[in-house]
Order: C-alpha cells, then sequence, then structure tokens
C-alpha cells in the first residue's frame, strides 16, 4: 500500500466521520426547533381569526369613509388600496414564528441556528476532505451528491437569514429531511471512495453538477413554501368560512407567514432559479456533445432534466396567469419538484442509460 493511497483512505475515514458527526449536531439542532415550537408564546393564536372577522365585517358594511372637517370644508378620505399577493388572497398578518414572540421560544430558536450553523459547517468539512480524498469534485455518486446537495441546502437557508428574511419556520422541515437525506446517504446510498470513469474526468463536471446540485437546493426550499403554503391556504378557508380547525392546527399555522406570503416566498425563489437551472441543462448538452459526439439522444436522465424544465416552466407562467394563481400553480410547483426528485433518485436507481456510470 503506497502512502498516497494511505493518505486517501486517512482523509475519507476523516470525511465519514465528519458527516456522522454533522448528523448529530442536526439532531440536536432538530430538538431545538422542537422546542422552538413547543415553548413559543401561543397568546397570538387568534390573529388569523381576527383579522378574517375584521375583512368580513368590513366587507359587509362597505369601505369605510373618514370626513375630516377644516374650515368647515368637508374632506373625504379615501379608503387605502391594498395590493395582494395572490388574485383573491385574503390581507391577514404573518405569523410571530415558531417562537411566538415569546423570549423563551426565541432562545430555543437562536440555539438551533447556532447548531445548524456548527452542522453545516462539519458538514462542509466532510464534503471537502470527501474531496480531498481523491483529488476531485465531491459528486461523482450518489452518496456525494446527496452530502453535497444537503449542504448547499442548508447554506441556502442560512444565506436567507444572513439576508434578513423571515424563514426561520423553515428550521425545523429543513433538519427533518436533511437528517433523513443523509441517514439515506450513508446507509442506502453509500460509496467507498474512489477515482471516476474516463468520462467524468472534464471541467464541466464542476460546472454542470454543481449548478445542479444549487438548483435542486433552491428547488427544495421552494418546494417546502408551497406545501406549507398549502396547508396555511386551507386553514385559512376554513376559518373565512366559519370553520374551526383544530387545536394543533391551530397552533402550528397561526405562526406561519400568511398564505399570501408563502405564496409569494416560493415564486420568488423558484423565478430566481429557473435560469440557472436552463443554464444547467445547456451546460449538460455542450458536456454531452465532448463526451459521447451529441448534443442530446434523450437519455432519460437528459429527458428527465427537460420534463423539469417544463413543469416549472408551466408554474411559472401560470404563476402570471389569470385563474391559475393560488393552489393551482402550487400543485404544479410541486409536481416540478416531484420531477426533480424523480430525475435524480428514480433515474438513476430505477432507470439504465449513459448515466449509470455515476453510480449508488
Amino acid at each position: 500500500m503506497t502512502l498516497a493511497t494511505a493518505t486517501n483512505e486517512h482523509l475519507a475515514n476523516i470525511s465519514n466521520t465528519l458527516i456522522y458527526s454533522a448528523m448529530a449536531v442536526y439532531t440536536l439542532a432538530f430538538f431545538a426547533y422542537i422546542a422552538e415550537w413547543l415553548f413559543g408564546s401561543r397568546s397570538k393564536v387568534a390573529r388569523t381569526a381576527n383579522a378574517l372577522t375584521t375583512e368580513a365585517g368590513s366587507k359587509a358594511a362597505g369601505p369605510a369613509v373618514t370626513v375630516n372637517k377644516a374650515g368647515g370644508t368637508a374632506v373625504l378620505e379615501r379608503p387605502k388600496v391594498v395590493t395582494r399577493a395572490v388574485a383573491g388572497a385574503r390581507d391577514v398578518p404573518d405569523g410571530p414564528g415558531a417562537h411566538g414572540g415569546d423570549e423563551q421560544g426565541d432562545l430555543y430558536g437562536r440555539i438551533a441556528i447556532s447548531l445548524t450553523v456548527l452542522a453545516f459547517l462539519v458538514e462542509l468539512g466532510g464534503v471537502i476532505a470527501r474531496a480531498a480524498s481523491v483529488e476531485r469534485a465531491p459528486w461523482g455518486n450518489m452518496y456525494e451528491f446527496n452530502i453535497t446537495f444537503s449542504t448547499v441546502a442548508v447554506g441556502v437557508y442560512l444565506t436567507l437569514l444572513a439576508l434578513k428574511k423571515n424563514v426561520r419556520w423553515l428550521g425545523l422541515f429543513l433538519t427533518t429531511t436533511v437528517l433523513l437525506d443523509l441517514g439515506l446517504a450513508v446507509t442506502v446510498l453509500y460509496t467507498a471512495s474512489d477515482q471516476l470513469v474516463p468520462a467524468l474526468h472534464s471541467y464541466w463536471l464542476y460546472i454542470h453538477v454543481s449548478t445542479a446540485i444549487i438548483c435542486g437546493a433552491v428547488f427544495y426550499v421552494g418546494a417546502v413554501g408551497t406545501m406549507l403554503y398549502l396547508f396555511k391556504d386551507s386553514y385559512e378557508n376554513k376559518l373565512a368560512s366559519g370553520g374551526k380547525p383544530g387545536t394543533f392546527a391551530t397552533s402550528v399555522l397561526e405562526r406561519l407567514p400568511s398564505s399570501a406570503s408563502l405564496d409569494k416566498f416560493s415564486y420568488r425563489v423558484n423565478a430566481a432559479v429557473f435560469p440557472l437551472w436552463t443554464f444547467t441543462i445547456i451546460a449538460g448538452a455542450i458536456w454531452a456533445e465532448s463526451a459521447w459526439g451529441r448534443y442530446w439522444g434523450w437519455d432519460p436522465k437528459e429527458t428527465w432534466a427537460f420534463i423539469t424544465w417544463v413543469a416549472y416552466a408551466c408554474y411559472l407562467h401560470a404563476r402570471s396567469t389569470a385563474g391559475w394563481k393560488g393552489r393551482k400553480a402550487a400543485y404544479i410547483a410541486l409536481i416540478a419538484f416531484g420531477c426533480w426528485l424523480f430525475n435524480y433518485y428514480g433515474v438513476n436507481i430505477f432507470v439504465g442509460g449513459k448515466h449509470s456510470y455515476a453510480g449508488v
């Protein structure tokens, strides 16, 4: 055994240790987010109900007009015009967040974020060590793609927090799925550190696959926002129709942003990354011509990448089309993300093709 081989194995073992350590810290962060939701104040759980009741009452009474008298002259103040995120959306306030505006809940939330940052750094170290063990990009197989993907997804979340965006409510859902992703990676998808097949020795590996990972991570964030939008919209519909949601639904959904805010968030996230996904497909075609002598051959991976592109294009078009905003567009967004997931997991595991060399 040569020294270089031993060093590579040593770095690969360090990478594995760091990934398992990151999972342990993510688990602690998960429980801290749970504590934030459990111990946050429940004193504001009537926010949406009160808003909808007030809105219904004001609609029944008609727009209010205030009359001011100045020097004997009556001045009519026009009612304020409210622009909604979605046609027909209600004017309800955003929830106070998982902590519920409570100091104790906020403390647990800050601890959760700190643990998430620590786990992110540890996992990033594991990804870098994996790359150093073979001196190449750390996404040559599904295991490496998984650990890199989850790292980037957490990085997107932390970036949004750093930009002062109100996305702390995403933390619990993020750590849950990251733990599932890493659990799948270290058990079912684990592949020993090894060199790439000749077809992957190209600078396009760094360009094409890295952009695909970034797009997937951002699409994931948008999909979580879309799912929560559907739940929050149903909750608001039930309140508006005079129904009474359960205690658990009220406690959780009242703390989230309004359905209009969630819808706007998901749309902006998906729209922002869609051009990069377009570039990813173009970069893949250029790489295919270099490796296989053709730009497009309807390989299963290529086909599903294009299907995903079409699905997200339909979502963006529907989101700007009257009659398709709101829930209908949200369903298309979830279908589009489902296409992305199948393109990665389904095609790689169940469908053969030129991309099969990536391995499991």
